[in-house]
């Protein structure tokens, strides 16, 4: 069983252009920065929304269905596809108890009431919620509706499962909890399961693989552990606190577009990313109090995040970084936003890559 899905749509000023294969008994998770595209993919491997160009695709053995061919014609709805949804706000309807919402996916698939009710009943007490069958949406707690959209979902036995942000309507208090019950459910569940997160934790505790969609464009795919190690954009560099250049790598250093050079111990020619993290970088009040470090750049001291014993300092100039001190150093160097400020960083301490 396995999702194959080409993926290119012009939706107001965001083209999408990604390409996306999903095996069986995988979560991939989805992040990216808002306005990406991310749960605009999603809409399109439901059916909520067509496709300009590509094809999307669900295998089973020797069985090939496809969902979405525009050059053939092919657009098979959303309630005819073999595809369950959670919707980021659940959706339930408030007038229908929890047993009923379940149902109504099953029903809208021509199942007799009965059995619909049977087997809604069944999916309810899987999920630990048998004793709430009769309760309507606002008589449940935040991880209980999510669970009964999750049973709706699931009681059409669908091949491909899609989250957008399912936990993102929880309050913090019980995000944690519901993230194990969640993760738990999509373990018992044997198709493909693709999940839209802003949240990392999420995409740590529930995803094998991330996909980072940004600007419409599939910008890099791995597990948490690749992507964090080797950034590809500056969304995930954000998200896992580094600092990211780009450039172009000749003779020993990266040049940067904005005329900065940095020197690196080792990397192959050519363009390049490179890893500085918030750590490495040391500050100083003149160029004179520099170290033996290979790097030194003049800045301006932007913002200044206290976090505990250490402080974050943003540094604007050619080359805008973050470092990590602590607050005593901070404090000695008598650092405010608008000061200038000198910047070193070894070069064994960069980590270069091709782009």
């Amino acid at each position: 069983m396995t999702l194959d899905a080409s993926i290119k749509l012009q939706i107001g000023r965001l083209s999408i252009d990604v390409e996306l294969v999903v095996e069986p008994g995988q979560v991939v998770a989805i992040l990216g920065p808002n306005g990406a595209g991310k749960s605009t993919l999603l809409r399109t491997l439901a059916g909520l929304l067509p496709i300009d160009d590509g094809r999307i695709t669900i295998t089973t053995g020797d069985d090939t269905v496809i969902l979405d061919d525009p050059s053939a014609e092919i657009f098979v709805a959303a309630e005819a596809r073999p595809v369950g949804f959670v919707f980021q706000d659940y959706l339930l309807f408030p007038r229908l108890t929890a047993l009923e919402n379940v149902a109504f996916g099953l029903r809208a698939r021509g199942m007799s009431k009965n059995e619909a009710r049977r087997r809604s009943a069944e999916w309810l007490d899987r999920l630990g919620l048998g004793d709430h069958a009769t309760h309507r949406p606002q008589q449940l707690s935040g991880g209980q509706a999510q669970r009964v959209a999750l049973a709706r979902a699931l009681a059409t036995e669908p091949r491909l499962l899609l989250l957008d942000e399912p936990l993102a309507a929880l309050d913090v208090a019980t995000r944690a909890e519901v993230r194990r019950d969640l993760r738990r459910h999509l373990e018992s569940f044997e198709g493909m399961r693709v999940l839209v997160t802003h949240d990392p934790v999420d995409a740590y505790a529930l995803a094998d693989r991330v996909a980072i969609i940004d600007g419409g464009r599939l910008v890099q795919l791995g597990t948490i552990a690749e992507v964090s190690a080797h950034p590809r954009s500056r969304y995930v560099a954000n998200l896992v606190g580094v600092n990211l250049i780009t450039g172009i790598v000749s003779d020993g250093a990266l040049r940067t577009e904005s005329g900065a050079v940095v020197v690196i111990a080792d990397s192959m020619p050519g363009p390049s990313f490179a890893v500085i993290r918030p750590q490495a970088v040391t500050l100083h009040r003149d160029s004179r109090g520099t170290t033996s470090a290979r790097n030194t750049w003049a800045g301006t001291v932007g913002d200044i995040d206290r976090l505990g014993d250490r402080a974050r300092v943003t540094v604007e100039g050619s080359l805008q970084l973050t470092a990590e001190v602590m607050v005593t150093s901070l404090e000695a160097l008598g650092l405010r936003p608008g000061d200038e400020i000198f910047m070193t960083v070894k070069a064994t301490d960069i980590e270069a890559y091709p782009s």
